[in-house]
C-alpha cells in the first residue's frame, strides 16, 4: 500500500495570517475580553445579517446562555431532537428545566416538523409547559425552521436555533426568500460553535446571536457573573454615585446570578481571520461534498448519502453517509477500524442523547424513537475538512467500497 498520510474526520486549517492575528493579540494590553471581543462580535454581525452578537466561551455556553436569557426555568419543558451532542440537552438542565427528546427523520437527522407536532401531541396537556424548542441542524443542513417557529409561536414557545453545524448555510422559506443562518428570521436566538472541526475555529468559542434588543443585553449580562456596569439602571444610589452627583468609577453591580463565559481577545483575535475565510472554506467544502456524492449515490441500496433539502444551500461541516450494516453482515466498529488501518478517519455522529445513562436515568419510561434508532445504527462521518484534496476523497471512496464490496 502506497504512503498515505492519515485523514482525520476533520481538522482545524490555520495559515499564516491567523498565527499573525494570535501573535498580535499576545503583544497587545489586552489577552482577556478587549477591543477585539466587540470587533469580532460587529464582524460576526455582518456575515450572518444579525441585529445583535454576543461571543461566549463554547456553544455549550451559547445554548446555557441563550436558554437562561428567555427565562427557562424549572417545571418549564424544552423539546430537543435525540440526535444532537450532548450539549444541547444538557443546557436545558442546567436551567432546572426538563428535556422532551424528539425524534428524526433517519434520512436527515434532523426533527422536522412533523416530529415535532407528534412529540407535542405525546404531552398532551403537558404541551402548555414547553417554553423552549431547539431545532438542531446537522451537518451543515438546515431543519424546517420556518414551520418549527409557526408551531412555536402557535404554542407561546421560544426556539433556538442550535446552528453550531450550519455557519454559512442559508435555507429558503415558503414564499421563495432565502435566509442566512444566524439571521434569526424564524428564531428568537441562534447559538454558533467555533471548535476545531467546525466550519471556522476560535480553538474554542461560540456566539448568540439574535435580533431582540432585551434578549442581547440578557444574554451579554448573563455571561458576565451578571454584573452590570450601566450607570443608569444602578439601584444602590449610595454606593454607586458621588455626593457631585457623578457615578465612581470602580463601582458595579451584580443584578443577576450569571457565570464566566466571556471569550477573549486571542479568541477573537483568531476568529475575526477565520471569519474573513468563511467563503473560501465554505466553497471547497462544498466541491468536496459534490465529488463524495457524485461517487457514491446510487453505488447501491444499503449504502446512501444523507440527504439533502433542495430548499437548502449548506456549508457542509460533516460528511454523512447511511450504510445498512445488518444487510451487509458486517460491523461498524470493525469497517471504522479498517479504514483506520488504511489510515482513514471516521466518526459517529451522535449516540443519541436519549441513550446516555444520565437521561435513560432521569426519564425511564421515555417512549424510544425509531427515526433516531434508525439513523444511528446506520451513520458514519467521513473526511471532510477544506485542505482535503479530491484525490483524498477518491481514496476514501475506493478504500469504503473495497470493504463494503460494491462498485
Amino acid at each position: 500500500m502506497a504512503d498515505f498520510s492519515f485523514l482525520p474526520y476533520g481538522k482545524q486549517i490555520i495559515e499564516e495570517d491567523d498565527i499573525a492575528a494570535v501573535t498580535s493579540a499576545l503583544q497587545s494590553d489586552f489577552l482577556t475580553t478587549g477591543p477585539l471581543v466587540a470587533q469580532f462580535e460587529e464582524a460576526f454581525c455582518a456575515v450572518v445579517s444579525a441585529g445583535f452578537s454576543i461571543s461566549c466561551s463554547s456553544a455549550t455556553a451559547g445554548l446555557h446562555l441563550a436558554c437562561a436569557a428567555v427565562g427557562l426555568k424549572e417545571n418549564d419543558l424544552a423539546i430537543v431532537p435525540a440526535n444532537t451532542f450532548v450539549a444541547t440537552a444538557n443546557a436545558v438542565r442546567y436551567c432546572g428545566a426538563d428535556v422532551v427528546f424528539a425524534d428524526v427523520n433517519p434520512e436527515t437527522g434532523m426533527m422536522g416538523i412533523k416530529h415535532l407536532r407528534d412529540t407535542l401531541a405525546r404531552l398532551g396537556p403537558d404541551r402548555k409547559r414547553v417554553r423552549v424548542i431547539l431545532p438542531v441542524y446537522f451537518a451543515g443542513e438546515v431543519a424546517e425552521v420556518e414551520e418549527i417557529y409557526e408551531e412555536a409561536k402557535r404554542l407561546g414557545a421560544m426556539v433556538i436555533e442550535d446552528a453550531a453545524h450550519a455557519l454559512g448555510s442559508r435555507y429558503q422559506s415558503k414564499d421563495g426568500q432565502w435566509h442566512i443562518v444566524g439571521a434569526c428570521d424564524h428564531s428568537d436566538l441562534a447559538v454558533f460553535s467555533f471548535h476545531p472541526v467546525k466550519t471556522i475555529t476560535m480553538g474554542e468559542g461560540g456566539v448568540v446571536s439574535t435580533q431582540n434588543s432585551d434578549l442581547a443585553k440578557r444574554v451579554a449580562l448573563l455571561r458576565s457573573h451578571g454584573i452590570e456596569r450601566n450607570k443608569d439602571v444602578f439601584t444602590n444610589k449610595v454606593l454607586a454615585f458621588a455626593e457631585n452627583g457623578s457615578v465612581n468609577p470602580w463601582y458595579y453591580e451584580m443584578t443577576n446570578l450569571g457565570w464566566n463565559y466571556r471569550v477573549t481577545d486571542i479568541q477573537c483575535a483568531l476568529g475575526m481571520t477565520q471569519l474573513q475565510k468563511l467563503d473560501r472554506f465554505g466553497k471547497a467544502r462544498q466541491s468536496l461534498v459534490g465529488r463524495y456524492r457524485s461517487q457514491l449515490s446510487d453505488r447501491s441500496p444499503y449504502l446512501t448519502c444523507l440527504k439533502s433539502s433542495p430548499h437548502c444551500k449548506p456549508v457542509n461541516h460533516l460528511f454523512v453517509i447511511l450504510i445498512d450494516f445488518e444487510a451487509l453482515g458486517i460491523s461498524r466498529g470493525d469497517l471504522i477500524q479498517s479504514l483506520k488501518d488504511d489510515k482513514i478517519g471516521t466518526q459517529v455522529h451522535y449516540v443519541p442523547v436519549l441513550y446516555q445513562p444520565y437521561y435513560q436515568a432521569l426519564y425511564p419510561n421515555h417512549p424510544d424513537l425509531p427515526g433516531v434508532r434508525r439513523y444511528y445504527d446506520q451513520c458514519l462521518s467521513l473526511p471532510l475538512y477544506p485542505t482535503l484534496e479530491m484525490s483524498d476523497v477518491d481514496r476514501v471512496v475506493q478504500s469504503l467500497k473495497n470493504k463494503l464490496e460494491i462498485q
